[in-house]
């Protein structure tokens, strides 16, 4: 009774809508989908599908305008800043400034205000759009005693599912789309009509759990790369051929990664560099979450630390690698959209390429910086490794940049000596190797600080140097520790310094 009234009345209405005026307008530009509508005054923009504010919509315009893509028909054009007349003089080729105003177009009233005319066939669009919105009036009481019919209904399991995960399709969800311009403009950021992390950007992935599974061998012990507090890295092969790294979260401390892996998926979605692990997707549904990267396949640096991979790095190698890490770090801290910490550098978090290029992995403890400029630190719980966490950072709960430079140096110091910061089965003198490290230097014996598997000898005055600069960066006090920009542009010196000592060697 109640559905009856109310279509009974929306009908009355009906005759109303000639004269208050419904306008929807929409047009597909390149990639996006844009629409608006302005129902009683009311106005609403769109932007693939998603509701927008005027100043958002109204960039969009901007952006596919200079594209030559005219959204004809919004009202507020004007207020966007853009010159129609323009367009229509690319469009028609014509001097269309000279010509008056069309019929049916909107005409100014005394007050300033458009008054639109709607023809025929846009006053029969707007009855059949009402008639439709009484039968669904209509209809609503029927579907809702259907639905109530169902809400008992048991959903049974297919006896021939490998698990609940395997049987459901899992959308992986890719990281931010970059869209190509046309030169000579500059290209518009990544993330500057998204309005989330689910669409693709180049390179990325879209399986399902099926693909995944299959690819992994149904997460074959075989295929298993790494482990870590998060979970297990598996090695799979695409049907396509591609090789991946898939991270799958540990099960049994589900609820407490939530926070690292969307830290991880948030961070890697907004990061580009060859310096550091590139995100192809993720997967977060139901009892699965995964992680899926770039996979790279020389082994960790302290494979190569521990001689696992057969060759042992000679010095200029281990130099490069530090200065690839050097570089990944001064991105996320310099130049990536928002400011990263990454809080847990260390050798087995640092990938290496068959040309033995260096790339920084694993975002799951890494933090967005301060947000203000005035903000010189941000206050969180300590996390990282016991061994690399910078001392201040743990003594005050604050944690800047320079956490990761103290990090940086504990991790030059071991690229150099082949030693982890903290090794229990040497003698007690001996276990922390900073402070054996620096000892050794100030002894004057930096010769013995040396990697004794490396058997190239090394000009003791470029050992003095990048020993002198490892010690700052792990400076227990932050404001003596120098910034990661700095630190790449010493490393490149020292370098240049001993590919010149070893040509007159």
């Amino acid at each position: 009774m109640i559905a009856s009234k109310f279509s009974l009345l929306l009908f009355m209405q009906l005759s109303r809508f000639f004269a208050s005026g419904i306008e929807i307008k929409s047009k597909i530009c390149g990639t996006d989908h844009i629409a608006y509508s302005n129902l009683y005054g009311q106005e609403l923009f769109y932007l693939n599908g998603n509701l927008v504010d005027e100043v958002f919509f109204c960039k969009a315009l901007q952006l596919h305008h200079a594209d030559q893509c005219v959204f004809e028909g919004y009202g507020g054009t004007d207020y966007c800043g853009l010159d129609l007349s323009l367009a229509d003089l690319y469009v028609g080729g014509g001097r269309k400034l000279l010509q008056g105003p069309k019929k049916g177009d909107d005409v100014p009233d005394h007050n300033g205000k458009n008054k639109k005319k709607y023809s025929a066939s846009t006053k029969i669009e707007m009855v059949a759009a009402g008639i439709f919105l009484i039968c669904c009036v209509c209809t609503c009481p029927c579907l809702c005693r259907k639905k109530r019919a169902t809400d008992h209904t048991v959903l049974t399991r297919d006896p021939n599912s490998m698990d609940s995960a395997s049987s459901l399709e899992m959308n992986i969800h890719s990281p931010l789309e970059k869209i190509p311009a046309i030169p000579p403009r500059v290209p518009p950021s990544p993330s500057r009509f998204s309005m989330s992390p689910k669409l693709s950007r180049i390179g990325s992935l879209h399986l399902n759990m099926a693909q995944v599974v299959k690819a992994t061998s149904n997460f074959s012990p075989a295929l298993q790369i790494g482990e870590g507090g998060f979970g297990t890295v598996y090695k799979a092969q695409l049907d396509s051929g591609q090789m991946v790294a898939i991270k799958r979260a540990k099960k049994e401390h589900f609820d407490n990664l939530r926070t690292e892996f969307s830290s991880e998926v948030e961070l890697l979605a907004k990061i580009d560099h060859r310096n550091l692990v590139k995100l192809l997707g993720y997967v977060d549904k139901g009892n699965e979450r995964l992680i899926i990267t770039e996979y790279v396949p020389n082994g960790t640096l302290r494979d190569h630390l521990d001689g696992q991979r057969g060759k042992i790095l000679d010095f200029n190698q281990r130099l490069e690698i530090a200065i690839d890490v050097a570089h990944g770090l001064t991105y996320l801290h310099l130049y990536a959209e928002k400011q990263i910490i990454h809080r847990d550098v260390k050798s087995s978090n640092i990938l290496l390429t068959e040309s033995m290029r260096a790339k920084v992995a694993d975002f799951g403890f890494a933090r967005v910086g301060p947000m203000d400029s005035d903000e010189t630190h941000i206050s969180t719980k300590v996390k990282g490794t016991v061994g690399y966490l910078d001392p201040e950072y743990m003594k005050t709960y604050q944690l800047t940049t320079k956490s990761d430079v103290y990090s940086f140096g504990i991790l030059l110091i071991e690229i150099l000596t082949g030693r982890r910061p903290v090794e229990l089965k040497r003698p007690v003198e001996e276990r922390v190797t900073i402070r054996w490290a620096f000892q050794k230097y100030n002894e004057g014996h930096i010769v013995e600080l040396v990697d004794h598997m490396m058997e190239e000898v090394v000009d003791a005055e470029i050992l003095v140097k990048i020993f002198a600069l490892a010690f700052q960066c792990a400076a227990p006090i932050r404001k003596d520790r120098p910034e990661m920009k700095s630190v790449g542009e010493q490393l490149w010196a020292i370098r240049a310094d001993y590919l010149k000592s070893s040509r007159r060697g």
